[in-house]
């Protein structure tokens, strides 16, 4: 087991696929991002100590891929934040700010 010092802000990397960056934290809690394939099953030690699963091969907790938006969908979600942002404008311009 590697046993590391950290700064906020500081990352590790561990393969070539999985970064881990260390967002800051207390003295009893530390933030971390994980950003790793969709593929690769990431499972905090207490989620699996609640359903009773150790961290085997064997209990692995699988994740299904979300399901792709439609074309329609995707257009119908760019039209909508299109026309919060054209709103936003229009209250910035008349300075309402709210």
């Amino acid at each position: 087991m590697l046993k590391l010092t950290v700064k906020p802000g500081e990352y590790l990397l561990i393969g070539d696929e999985i970064k881990l960056v260390f967002a800051g934290g207390s003295a009893n809690n530390l933030r971390i991002l994980v950003d790793a394939p969709k593929d690769m099953n990431v499972a905090r030690s207490a989620s699996l100590e609640k359903r009773g699963l150790a961290p085997e091969e064997g209990n692995r907790i699988v994740h299904y891929r979300d399901r792709e938006l439609s074309l329609e969908a995707q257009e119908k979600i760019k039209a909508v934040l299109m026309e919060e942002r054209k709103k936003e404008r229009r209250r910035r311009a008349a300075g309402t700010g709210c």
